[in-house]
């Protein structure tokens, strides 16, 4: 407020010159918005010479405050304000020679901010790389071009020579001497301030015949001359010069080595499939979303290559959405191997090759984007097709910073900004989703078969509770039998186990205290190869201790199993096995994930173990058992998508099995096989699970049948951040009942499952209505109405995929 007050003074002479006078006329002004700090646009005077430079989409410098600071804004509006009605500062500099952001994606930011209750500035600076905004990977150069002086002095140069080049005319019987006194009284006379020596011909015809400015370190390397000559041309007004950014080559990266393939031939459902997307595609009208929910192996990739060829042919362009733990090197290559320009946004690329892909996609040099999240907001000028695949992964949803938004969500409205077809794939669709597809919203179109009517793998569970079907290990009895089959026939395996480390729990068993980090209430995880305890929320580091912290004891147990742990009992119960473990501590070196896949695809490692990113999007033919060591982890956390998760990740790995000729077998370990989420992952039955969830979901108001927001209050006082959390509840729960709010409620408050994270307390507020726009209203209203203690930090999550 206090920023809002010195930013329009009111009354008194002005003391400065950022201040217009009041003229009782319209002046230029713009409407600008912050990066953080101030949440509403608030209004700067345009100083006259920048009345058609200044465009929507563009930053600008404004002074800010009594002390009038330097601010970074986004301009959404150029328009006039009345001088009679307030004084405005003047905006003190242009930060962007040209519009960073388009107006169709000003309009969807704007979107997102009230989507999910996020400053519009916060979510400009969100979908603009750091690398775009800070010009990576090029520099200020002077280019140089030829003036029309310059171009003159080439045209008398080029008569010149024609002249010289005529035969002599003997047709009225000249003497040889009386026809070159002719030509020399007929001769061209070039002005000495326009001739040129040949070595300043060459650089002018240079500059001309290459058709773009050069700097003067190309222009010398492409006529062979040196800078002294360019200089003197530029001296003497034949060369004319301007500033402008170019590349520095800093954002060149190689795409690495990959085969051209042809499409392949669809099968009949791929078709049928096909039919109804050209349909949308062609579509005068906005397209209905398209849920295209295929098993594991039906060909999903290739109906997107179809739809995306499809849409190349007339001239536009498509972004592919993937999970980013399955943007591997296998996804990537599919789409290089069938389009010529492509572009590939992830979290590895530097700023300078981020900017560089960014300014190829917004020029229209490349057809299709793939990438993850974040690259929703691709600059593309002629969208015509956004597939999400794996649409059902909870990454696709930002829950770490703001805006808090789902990829999903904005792919959607985009498309009904742009007319572009939506197409969302998967094999186990989040419920949501499904729900849309059964009651219109989407369109639905099935690929029950895989690909060759393959069949799908069988999958059975071994009870681990029954002590005949448990070994000493993880690996029960009955995977052994199964591994050892697996190898004697030099066919692959694929164990997943979604903890990493060595040992998940280290426990005293003299006092019974456990090993926590002191910075979380979290125990911490055991990792024998670095020979550490870490914390997997913060990454806190720690020796091992030799005794107990507690009490001295020195008989320390650590119990519970991770994949480091894992590897060691397969290389000791299978020696003669190549094994090969991925997870994020062994997959951190450069090039890692592609060196992985490449041994295991050429048959140099037998089993391939790891965390979830071998569940998702791996296709092995010679694959023909994968065990899930232990399907309860994510079973029984406190989260109402807890089930689900659980039969998403079951399907999800059984499917990277019986890709080839010979077919697949999978076996689920688990504590609790009679769940019904692990049931009709074995049983494959999607639509069964469906059935089963959503009643459960509708009964108590849980999305899709309602709106849900998670609000996070944390501080370092644990009181405090409790009584925060209080006051917060009870504001939401008044402002639902003053809107008579539909199924309006608030659960809540409630330490949260992880109550200490980083050192802060953390208490949770679950808001439920049956409508967006009166959960967003009565949230905004405690935003603004509720006073909160500086040190109590608090978060709206609105859809929220993450509750501890």
């Amino acid at each position: 407020m206090d920023e809002q007050y010195f930013l329009f003074e009111t009354g008194g002479k002005p003391r400065d010159p950022w201040n217009v006078e009041e003229q009782g006329e319209e002046i230029p002004a713009v409407s600008v918005v912050f990066p953080e700090g101030i949440a509403k646009p608030l209004d700067y005077a345009l100083p006259p010479a920048w009345v058609g430079k200044v465009q929507p989409g563009m930053r600008l410098e404004v002074p800010l405050g009594r002390s009038n600071r330097p601010a970074t804004v986004f301009c959404i509006a150029v328009h006039t304000v009345s001088a009679s009605r307030m004084k405005l500062k003047f905006a003190s500099k242009i930060l962007d020679e040209k519009p960073l952001i388009s107006p169709m994606m000003l309009e969807l930011t704007r979107w997102i901010g009230e989507h999910w209750l996020c400053p519009w500035g916060t979510v400009l600076q969100s979908v603009l790389p750091a690398g775009v905004r800070e010009n990576a990977g090029t520099r200020m150069a002077v280019l140089l071009s030829i003036s029309e002086k310059g171009v003159k002095a080439l045209e008398l140069r080029r008569q010149e020579a024609q002249e010289a080049a005529k035969p002599l005319s003997y047709a009225n019987f000249e003497t040889v001497q009386d026809a070159k006194i002719r030509q020399a009284c007929e001769k061209t006379e070039i002005p000495r301030e326009l001739r040129l020596t040949p070595t300043q011909e060459k650089i002018l015809h240079t500059l001309m015949m290459w058709g773009k400015p050069l700097t003067t370190e190309e222009l010398a390397r492409r006529t062979n001359v040196s800078y002294g000559p360019v200089k003197l041309l530029r001296e003497r007004g034949f060369i004319q010069s301007q500033q402008s950014r170019i590349r520095t080559g800093a954002g060149d990266h190689d795409a690495g080595e990959f085969t051209k393939q042809t499409d392949l031939v669809l099968n009949p459902e791929q078709n049928a499939a096909m039919v109804k997307i050209r349909e949308a595609l062609h579509s005068r009208k906005v397209p209905r979303p398209i849920l295209l929910h295929g098993v594991t192996g039906s060909g999903k990739t290739e109906v997107y290559v179809h739809a995306i060829r499809e849409v190349v042919r007339a001239g536009r362009q498509a972004i592919v959405l993937v999970p980013e733990i399955s943007l591997t090197p296998q996804t990537v290559q599919r789409f290089r191997s069938r389009f010529s320009n492509i572009a590939v946004l992830h979290s590895h690329l530097t700023d300078a090759q981020r900017h560089d892909e960014w300014e190829r996609i917004l020029h229209g040099d490349v057809e299709v984007i793939v990438g993850a999240r974040s690259a929703v907001f691709a600059p593309t000028p002629r969208l015509g097709l956004i597939v999400i695949d794996e649409e059902h992964e909870t990454s696709f949803k930002q829950d770490s910073m703001a805006p808090r938004y789902h990829a999903r969500e904005v792919a959607i409205q985009r498309g009904k900004m742009e007319n572009a077809l939506v197409l969302l794939g998967s094999a186990t669709p989040s419920l949501e989703s499904w729900h849309r597809a059964q009651t219109g919203e989407y369109e639905l179109i099935p690929l029950v078969r895989r690909v060759k009517n393959r069949v799908l793998p069988h999958v059975s569970t071994v009870d681990l509770r029954i002590r005949d079907t448990i070994s000493n290990g993880a690996i029960g009895r009955k995977m052994h039998v199964a591994m050892n089959e697996c190898l004697q026939k030099k066919q692959q395996i694929i164990l997943f186990l979604n903890r990493r480390g060595f040992s998940t729990h280290i426990q005293c068993p003299a006092c019974g205290a456990v090993l926590s980090c002191p910075h979380c209430e979290i125990s911490l995880t055991h990792h024998k190869s670095a020979g550490e305890v870490i914390c997997h929320y913060c990454d806190y580091h720690s020796v091992p201790p030799q005794n107990c912290p507690q009490c001295g004891s020195p008989s320390i147990r650590y119990s519970g199993m991770g994949t480091q742990k894992l590897e060691v009992e397969i290389q000791s119960r299978f020696p003669n096995a190549r094994v090969l473990r991925m997870d994020t501590d062994s997959m951190q070196a450069r090039g890692a994930h592609e060196k992985a896949f490449a041994q295991f695809r050429a048959g140099e490692i037998d089993i391939l173990l790891g965390t979830q990113m071998i569940a998702k999007g791996l296709d092995f033919p010679n694959v023909t058992l994968v065990g899930v060591i232990n399907a309860d982890t994510a079973l029984h956390l406190p989260d109402f998508r807890a089930e689900e998760r659980t039969f998403h990740l079951i399907t999800q790995v059984a499917g990277r099995t019986g890709r080839g000729d010979a077919g697949g077998d999978v076996l689920v370990q688990s504590f609790q096989p009679e769940n019904s989420a692990i049931q009709f992952a074995c049983r494959h039955d999607y639509h069964g699970f469906a059935n089963y969830a959503l009643p459960l979901r509708k009964a108590l108001k849980y999305p899709p049948y309602g709106e849900l927001a998670r609000i996070v209050v944390r501080g370092t006082d644990e009181n405090g951040a409790k009584e925060a959390a209080e006051t917060l509840a009870q504001r939401i729960r008044q402002e639902l009942q003053s809107l008579h709010a539909a199924d309006g409620r608030v659960l809540g408050p409630a330490p949260c499952p992880v109550v200490k994270l980083r050192d802060f307390y953390r208490f949770h507020i679950q808001a439920h209505a049956r409508d967006r726009d009166v959960l967003c209203e009565a949230l905004e209203r405690t935003q603004t109405e509720v006073k909160i203690p500086s040190e109590i930090q608090w978060i709206i999550d609105l859809d929220p995929i993450a509750m501890l």
